[in-house]
């Protein structure tokens, strides 16, 4: 059992391994697989599997294959193939040379079937899909015996060669287990082994016209390359006994075990593709990757740091039993990481323009200031100031209330790294509205302190208004208002609850000069607004889009206690 620093604590499947390493079985070897189905991007959800199958890996001095399940052409495309290992990669993974696909076995897959009905134990049967699922039974009552499943292996071979061949429509027929149909176990009452399918296949191309279905195709795969330990969540535990079925009756090299783990549930999040699939084709969400997505390429783009994802993977460990995982927690990981490596900018996302009226005009001076106190390594920059400055709007208010300590007509505050301000003056226009203030500034308070000792209760950002950058910045909030998906009322769909303020987007906000040039994901911290990122597919040089990543306010410590209590 591994004990490197870092190293998640033992869990159950960890447990296994080790006792399967103490007993020589597998001959000492620790072989597992990430086996993705290129039907969609990944999500949150598959992070976990990624960092389970290839940590242990690592931690047990074995290897990880990453498998593309391509069993199913007519809803597989290359973009997700390339977006998939992107994604892993990012989280920080390498399958080195074991990049495989259930594809690369079709042959095989089939030579099992060719051995499975020459055995008896599978059958052509042309029932009608509909005709299937009446015939099978339900979890009271058992199935009945398809018409066709007696049929002889010479016939069986005959329909199954022209099935190949693509002599028959898609429907026509199916390849069946012949198992059982009376096994309380829905998953053996004799299953679809093959189909028809007249579909172009991205690697394949049109070679094929039958295709074996997931379940039977995984195991062999499995085998084939020599897998170990098969990892899956606990939805895949009825299908263990036709995962142990398909390799106990055919001639697979080796068997592995099927271990089951407890997927992982996110509140305010869906992690199903057709619920995701459907949020892109109906125009809730701008794609795959757009920010509010709990896709990997979404969590990229908004800034997730990959280190943070997987520390908030090892945090909510690996068990059997199905729980809500709160949001709060994968964000508290994302503050902890860029806590300590973002460096701090400032910005003004509703600018309210301030003119110091004893600072002599023309003057410009480069003010030092930190880049991550929590970083001593990363030093200092220089931020221009002048006598045109830019507050946020809501630092201000003209008649405050009691405990409102920011900025107010008559009232001093400091400007980070710069000076005491005192508010003389407000001007607005015919409308009423508040456009500029006027105010004096202390020249003896720089730095931020005063020589006489006073002090002041607010310390607010600001920019220079000469200097400043022009920024698109998006808000991005939760997708939906509903904690636990699960708990829809009955008619609705998870559509009807779609946060309607999940993205706001700010057009005139106003950044230090230091954002000139930035690149694409750069990651940073906004002081007192914010963790931010540069947009990795709209900002341009000439036009900088930056996403928020998460708030400052951290509620996992406040949900932590209530728990308690």
């Amino acid at each position: 059992m591994s004990t490197r620093p870092g190293a998640p604590p033992p869990d159950f499947i960890r447990q296994i391994i080790a006792a399967d390493l103490k007993a020589g079985k597998h001959g000492g070897r620790v072989i597992t697989r990430f086996p993705p189905e290129p039907n969609g991007y990944l999500h949150i959800g598959h992070a976990k599997s990624i960092c389970l199958n290839f940590g242990v890996a690592r931690e047990f001095g074995g290897r990880c294959h990453l498998r593309f399940d391509d069993t199913n052409p007519t809803k597989e495309e290359q973009e997700y193939v390339d977006a998939i290992m992107e994604d892993v990669r990012w989280l920080g993974f390498d399958w080195g040379e074991h990049l495989y696909y259930a594809s690369d076995y079709f042959e095989q897959c089939y030579d099992y079937a060719v051995h499975l009905i020459k055995t008896g134990r599978a059958y052509v049967c042309s029932l009608t899909p509909e005709e299937i699922r009446e015939y099978r039974g339900t979890l009271t009552a058992p199935g009945r015996e398809s018409p066709y499943r007696n049929r002889s292996v010479a016939e069986n071979l005959d329909l199954f060669t022209r099935m190949r061949a693509g002599e028959f429509p898609e429907g026509a027929h199916v390849l069946r287990a012949k198992i059982d149909m009376a096994s309380p176990n829905l998953n053996l009452r004799d299953p679809v082994l093959y189909r028809i399918l007249h579909a172009e296949h991205h690697r394949t191309g049109g070679r094929w016209r039958l295709y074996p279905m997931y379940d039977y195709a995984h195991p062999i795969s499995d085998a084939l390359e020599d897998i170990t330990h098969s990892l899956c969540t606990l939805e895949f535990e009825d299908h263990r006994p036709l995962y142990d079925w398909t390799l106990d009756y055919t001639p697979a090299p080796c068997h592995p075990q099927q271990i089951e783990f407890a997927r992982l549930n996110l509140t305010y999040t869906v992690m199903s593709k057709r619920r995701l699939l459907k949020l892109v084709n109906e125009g809730h969400v701008a794609g795959w990757d757009d920010p509010r997505m709990p896709t990997l390429s979404g969590m990229r783009r908004r800034g997730y740091p990959p280190a943070a994802i997987r520390a908030f993977c090892d945090t909510i460990g690996i068990g059997r039993r199905e729980n809500l995982v709160e949001l709060a927690l994968l964000e508290h990981c994302v503050r902890e990481e860029l806590n300590r490596t973002a460096p701090r900018l400032m910005g003004v996302l509703n600018p309210l323009k301030v003119v110091l009226l004893n600072y002599p005009e023309g003057q410009v001076e480069e003010l030092e200031a930190v880049n991550n106190p929590e970083d001593p390594a990363a030093g200092t920059r220089r931020v221009p100031f002048s006598r045109v400055l830019y507050l946020e709007r809501d630092d201000f208010l003209e008649d405050p209330p009691k405990k409102f300590f920011r900025l107010a007509p008559g009232r001093e505050v400091r400007l980070r790294y710069a000076y005491f301000i005192r508010c003389v003056d407000v001007v607005k226009d015919q409308a009423g509205q508040i456009v500029e203030l006027h105010c004096t500034y202390d020249p003896a308070t720089k730095g931020g302190h005063a020589p006489d000792g006073r002090k002041v209760q607010a310390t607010l950002h600001w920019v220079s208004a000469g200097h400043a950058l022009t920024a698109q910045v998006r808000l991005y909030d939760r997708l939906l208002t509903l904690a636990d998906p699960a708990a829809m009322e009955e008619g609705r769909d998870f559509g009807d609850y779609l946060n309607p303020d999940s993205l706001v987007t700010l057009t005139d906000c106003r950044v230090e000069p230091s954002l000139a040039g930035a690149a694409p994901g750069f990651a940073f911290q906004f002081e007192r607004l914010g963790y931010f990122c540069v947009d990795l597919k709209d900002s341009r040089p000439d036009a900088l889009v930056i996403n928020r990543t998460v708030t400052l306010k951290d509620p996992w410590a406040k949900i932590q206690k209530a728990r308690m209590e």
